[in-house]
């Protein structure tokens, strides 16, 4: 009976701690999931999960401050995350914020990640949608890698082909590369490129002291160079030169057609040019003409010392000084 009653007892106490174990862990699963505090519900939207689970851990800025409340899929793209928040950080977390998905060390569980953003926003309310930032899967890092690995295994084949030819002297580099020649040639165009640089930076140097030495005031350049005036006569004297030069060629034709007509037998002057009886008689003509004046000089010299006319000549003599006195 006494055996019966210890036993009992034990059983009793064992109860009762395992009762009050229950309870604890109880209120510690749900002070973890947040069940026994003020809380308030937001969500997110991402195109892939990436592993997360209802109850993992929601932390803002590396603090935890919620747990994953539920997951839905909206459409084969489009996932809605819904997070309970604790009220005591609700004044920290701003509507600019932006929710993303990662993991608790690199073999660890998923979590979402909440990061502040400038902080000018108002606080988060009851139903708010976060943004969201879906940051690039380790499946789909490694499919990246591998498909980069190909690329590089392709690229150094290709550059294996490449040396190869170069070596062999194939191609245009491959012959700037062997042939002596061509390398010795394309030197000196090198050094000749350096000296025509040389000598144009000598040239240049040399109109610059030039234009430093011309007084843009006085002498007859600065002058052109700066008088707008004379600038303007200029242009109007080669306008002139170029009316001229084009009446000239003008003039130029004209005179090719007379002298065409000459050739040709056409004009008066074509038959000056040829009769030589005309020519004769013109030019014993002018020479009668010169012998009459002279001997009408000596006539007229004759009658001025005549008696009979010699006064009217003198009268005329008079008059004519009287004339040029009075001038």
């Amino acid at each position: 009976m006494a055996k019966t009653t210890l036993e009992n007892l034990r059983l009793g106490i064992f109860v009762v701690i395992g009762t009050a174990l229950l309870v604890v862990a109880s209120y510690l699963i749900g002070n973890r999931q947040n069940m026994f505090g003020k809380t308030l519900t937001i969500s997110a939207i991402f195109n892939n999960a990436n592993g997360l689970q209802l109850g993992n851990n929601v932390r803002f800025s590396g603090i935890q401050v919620g747990t994953v409340k539920a997951i839905e899929m909206l459409n084969d793209t489009t996932i809605q995350v819904y997070m309970i928040i604790d009220r005591k950080v609700q004044r920290h977390i701003k509507k600019d914020a932006v929710a993303t998905i990662g993991s608790d060390g690199l073999v660890g569980s998923m979590i979402l990640n909440i990061l502040p953003g400038k902080g000018t926003d108002a606080t988060i309310e009851e139903g708010d949608i976060l943004k969201s930032y879906s940051r690039i899967a380790s499946q789909d890092m490694l499919s990246t890698l591998n498909t980069t690995n190909e690329n590089a295994a392709i690229l150094t084949s290709n550059l294996v082909h490449v040396t190869e030819a170069l070596t062999n002297g194939k191609g245009t580099m491959g012959l700037l590369l062997n042939d002596t020649l061509m390398a010795s040639d394309l030197t000196q165009t090198i050094n000749h490129l350096k000296n025509a640089s040389s000598n144009a930076d000598h040239t240049l140097r040399k109109l610059n002291s030039l234009l430093d030495r011309i007084d843009m005031e006085k002498s007859a350049a600065g002058i052109l160079l700066n008088d707008s005036v004379n600038g303007i006569k200029i242009q109007n004297m080669i306008a002139n030169l170029e009316r001229s030069s084009m009446e000239m060629a003008k003039m130029t034709e004209n005179l090719n057609l007379v002298v065409d007509d000459v050739k040709e037998g056409e004009g008066v002057v074509h038959y000056l040019a040829n009769d030589t009886v005309l020519v004769n008689t013109l030019d014993n003509t002018l020479k009668n003409i010169e012998e009459g004046s002279v001997k009408f000089n000596e006539n007229m010299e004759a009658l001025k010392h005549n008696f009979l006319t010699r006064r009217y000549f003198r009268k005329l003599e008079k008059k004519e000084k009287k004339q040029n006195n009075e001038e």
